[in-house]
């Protein structure tokens, strides 16, 4: 086993007290550490075919000098550059407000999705896009602004993915609001034109009652004058099929993986009601964060409650990873070198869910575990 970090017990040491005391999961699985992070907790990874590798850091709190990077020689570097991640208010559509995603494609890409939403604040109007940069130069090639009627005053664009082929293609969405209506956007790439399908149906909402439970406790938000209120958070990890048939999601605040066919979400004609009715409810897999599917037809997803990654094959779930020091698994890209790879950034040590105290231990970490399948890339 490639895993160089402390025990959960040495870890417990290092908090002086204040994590809570649980169970050790089992170890599964060959995890390779990847990279470190000492400063702004990271959520989003991606890995281009050539290699290259990109990371993203929301602005919750944190000091986020810059809120996208490519790493080189393990250290995060501003990407594009340093000018587009200072954040702009006067020109939101032209400057890096809060990225919660990145994702290269087949084309030579990379695709950063804004949520225009710093510290999960009313989304500002015109600043949640989809961005690309040309790869080969490192220059913007693209920007499309989601109207105010699609990303809406409670949307938190949280993922994406792309299917390239017919032209330009589109580009699915999720909408994880923590206070309106989850959804899917569906973006066409030529003409920019945007549209929510499943707004506030069941399979992109909180599940009722849902109440994660990680490290032994119950996580809620909690205020530090003991105020406590669930965790509801909307729909969040996607994934295309290998075929590009099928669109896999599931709400952060859920244990299920639902699956729509992607001609129905595309299809204008279709009422939502027809749509609703092709949704799929897969079952049970653990509560995700991330989602992802690889060429062979398999999708994976994190299991935040069990410091796990799991992979469904032939409608069977198998634990792939799993250990202490997979503090949340967050988003989640296979790379052409056949990796899965994956942050794992202690999320729900944030101090939101402690009354204040924030009990994340840096560095947070990218992890990568191999696996014999390659990324989908749909061009």
């Amino acid at each position: 086993m490639n895993r160089t970090l402390p025990t959960l017990a040495l870890m417990s040491l290092l908090f002086s007290g204040t994590a809570p005391v649980h169970a050790t999961p089992d170890t599964v699985g060959h995890v390779e550490d990847v990279a470190r992070f000492d400063g702004a907790m990271p959520t989003g990874v991606t890995v281009a075919p050539d290699g290259r590798t990109f990371v993203n850091f929301p602005r919750w709190g944190d000091d986020v000098p810059f809120t996208v990077a490519e790493l080189r020689d393990g250290k995060a570097v501003p990407y594009p550059d340093a000018t587009m991640n200072r954040p702009d208010d006067k020109r939101p559509a032209e400057t890096l407000l809060s990225v919660q995603s990145v994702v290269a494609d087949a084309r030579g890409r990379l695709w950063i999705l804004d949520t225009a939403s710093p510290g999960f604040k009313t989304r500002q109007s015109g600043g949640a896009k989809l961005v690309a940069v040309d790869l080969a130069t490192d220059k913007v090639v693209r920007t499309i602004v989601l109207p105010d009627d699609v990303a809406l005053p409670t949307t938190y664009l949280n993922d994406v993915r792309f299917d390239l082929r017919g032209g330009e293609g589109v580009a699915y969405i999720t909408d994880s609001s923590v206070s309106g209506p989850g959804g899917i956007i569906v973006v066409d790439l030529a003409t920019g034109q945007a549209r929510r399908r499943l707004s506030g149906h069941a399979s992109t909402a909180p599940e009722p009652n849902f109440v994660p439970r990680i490290e032994g406790q119950d996580i809620k938000n909690r205020t530090p004058d003991g105020k406590e209120t669930p965790l509801r958070v909307s729909c969040d990890g996607i994934a295309l099929s290998a075929d590009g048939a099928t669109l896999y999601y599931c709400p952060l605040s859920s244990r299920h993986l639902y699956a729509v066919p992607t001609a129905a979400l595309r299809d204008p004609d279709l009422s939502e009601a027809d749509l609703a009715a092709r949704v799929v409810d897969l079952g049970e897999k653990g509560a995700s964060d991330g989602l992802e599917a690889d060429d062979r037809g398999r999708v994976y997803a994190g299991d935040y409650e069990n410091n796990a990654i799991r992979r469904r094959e032939d409608g069977r779930w198998t634990t792939i990873a799993q250990g202490p020091e997979l503090l949340w698994p967050d988003t989640l890209s296979i790379g052409t070198d056949r990796f899965l790879y994956f942050i794992a950034n202690q999320l729900h040590r944030q101090a939101g869910f402690h009354g204040g105290v924030d009990r994340r231990h840096k560095p947070y970490h990218l992890y990568r575990v191999k696996i014999d399948a390659g990324p989908v890339h749909l061009k």
